[in-house]
C-alpha cells in the first residue's frame, strides 16, 4: 500500500480479518493441566495433541512446537541446511516462510506463483531447478507454501522434486483442514508445517506443529527443540538447540480446537460463498481460484480488484472499509520485493507474466472469521458494492 490507512473509529462494531474462535471446551483441558500440575512445557496434552494431529492428516508422527516458524527452522536443520546452501521458497508468502533459511546462514531463492492456485509455479520451479543443476548447486530443500488455504499444484511440484532429488518442506501454516486430491494439505513433503497463531483456522494462541512419516527425524526435532540436552545425569550439550517446545496448557487448547476443525472449515467456506455470490458479478472482481480436486479451507477470502474495470483501487477499498471499522488487507508482499531480500535470485512464472507482483498490486483479503455473523458480512459486502457502483456511476 502506498500510504498508511487512516482509521476513523465510529461506534460501529470492529470487524476483524480473522479473529480467534474458541470452541467452548478449551477450559476443560486447561483445568485438567492445572489439576494435574502439568503447567510447564511438555505433558500429556502435548503427547495427545501430536498424536491427534498426525492421525488427522494421515501421517505417522508430529512434534508440537512454539510456532510455525520454529517448525520450519527445525525442518531445515533436519535436512542439514547450512551456510553456503540455497533453499528455494515461494515468493508470495509471509516472511516467516523464508526467515529460517537465513537463520542457518543459507540463501533463499524465490519462486513466483501461477494463476490457478496463486502458489508456487511449477513452470518457474522447473526452470530454476534445471539452471541450478546445470550450475552444480541444487537447493538443499524447497519450501512450498499453501496460500490462504489453497494447496499448490503438488503433483507437478512433487514430480519435479523427485526428479532432482530435492526434499520438500510443505508450509501449510494457512491450510490445515484443506485437501489435495483427497490427501491432507501438509502431508506431501518430507516435512509439513502448521501454525496455530491467533489468526489461524484453529489456534493455541501461539504454536505450531511439524509433521512427517520420518519418526527418527521428528524425535531429533524434539531433541533440538528442548535445548538439545544430551542423555546424561547432568546438563550436557553437544550441539546448538532451541527453546521451541509447546506448553502442555497450549496443547490442551489445541486439542479442543482440533475437535472442531471441520466445523471451522465449513464456516469459512460458507463465508467465502456468500462473498462470491454477492460480489463476483461486480466489474473488476476476480476471486482466488480453487484448483479442481482440491478443497480449500478458505482461511481468508481473497480476491483481486482491477482498478480500471472497478473504478476503484484496492488501496481505496481498504481505506473505505477502515472508515467503517472493518479490517481488510492487501495480499502478502512478495518476498523478492522486500527490502530484506534485495538482490536475491527470483524466478518469475514466465518472461511475460510476473504473477506474484500482479497479485500484490490488485489482491485484497476480506474478513473471514469462522465466527463472523451474516450481519457483519453484509456490512463488508455493502461497503464494497456501494464503493464500486458509485465509482462506476461517476465514471459513466
Amino acid at each position: 500500500m502506498k500510504g498508511v490507512v487512516k482509521f476513523m473509529f465510529t461506534n460501529k462494531k470492529r470487524i476483524y480479518l480473522s479473529p480467534p474462535h474458541m470452541s467452548g471446551n478449551e477450559m476443560a483441558f486447561i483445568q485438567e493441566a492445572f489439576d494435574t500440575n502439568w503447567i510447564a512445557p511438555l505433558g500429556p496434552h502435548v503427547d495427545a495433541f501430536e498424536k491427534e494431529i498426525a492421525s488427522h492428516v494421515g501421517l505417522v508422527d508430529a512434534a508440537a512446537v512454539s510456532s510455525g516458524t520454529a517448525a520450519i527452522h527445525l525442518a531445515l536443520r533436519l535436512l542439514d541446511v547450512a551456510e553456503g546452501d540455497t533453499v528455494f521458497c515461494s515468493s508470495l508468502t509471509f516472511v516467516a516462510s523464508a526467515n529460517p533459511i537465513v537463520y542457518l546462514g543459507a540463501t533463499p531463492v524465490f519462486i513466483d506463483s501461477e494463476p490457478e492456485t496463486w502458489n508456487m509455479s511449477p513452470q518457474a520451479l522447473e526452470r530454476a531447478l534445471y539452471e541450478a543443476a546445470f550450475n552444480g548447486k541444487l537447493p538443499k530443500a524447497i519450501i512450498v507454501v499453501n496460500l490462504y488455504g489453497q494447496s499448490a499444484k503438488m503433483d507437478e511440484i512433487v514430480a519435479l522434486c523427485k526428479l532432482f532429488h530435492v526434499p520438500i518442506i510443505e508450509d501449510a501454516a494457512e491450510s490445515l483442514g484443506s485437501t489435495y486430491k483427497g490427501r491432507a494439505s501438509g502431508s506431501f513433503g518430507k516435512f509439513g508445517v502448521y501454525s496455530f497463531n491467533g489468526n489461524k483456522i484453529i489456534s493455541t494462541s501461539g504454536g505450531g506443529m511439524l509433521v512427517s512419516n520420518d519418526v527418527d527425524g521428528l524425535n531429533k526435532a524434539r531433541f533440538l527443540a528442548t535445548q538439545a540436552r544430551d542423555y546424561a545425569l547432568h546438563y550436557q550439550h553437544s550441539q546448538i538447540g532451541y527453546n521451541y517446545r509447546m506448553s502442555n496448557i497450549l496443547a490442551g487448547v489445541g486439542r479442543a480446537q482440533l475437535a472442531v476443525l471441520e466445523e471451522r472449515v465449513i464456516a469459512r467456506r460458507v463465508v467465502f460463498e456468500r462473498y462470491y455470490h454477492a460480489l463476483a458479478h461486480l466489474p473488476g472482481i476476480q476471486f482466488m481460484p480453487e484448483l479442481p480436486n482440491t478443497r480449500s479451507n478458505r482461511w481468508l477470502t481473497a480476491l483481486t480488484v482491477d482498478a480500471k474495470e472497478a473504478g476503484v483501487s484496492v488501496e481505496t477499498l481498504i481505506e473505505l472499509l477502515a472508515v467503517e471499522n472493518i479490517e481488510a488487507r492487501l495480499v502478502w508482499k512478495p518476498l523478492h520485493m522486500q527490502p530484506l531480500f534485495e538482490g536475491i535470485a527470483y524466478y518469475p512464472h514466465s518472461d511475460s507474466d510476473n504473477v506474484s507482483e500482479r497479485l500484490f498490486q490488485s489482491g485484497l483479503c476480506l474478513p473471514s472469521g469462522s465466527s463472523m455473523t451474516e450481519e457483519d458480512q453484509d456490512r463488508v459486502i455493502t461497503c464494497i458494492q456501494k464503493s464500486i457502483l458509485k465509482a462506476k456511476s461517476i465514471s459513466a
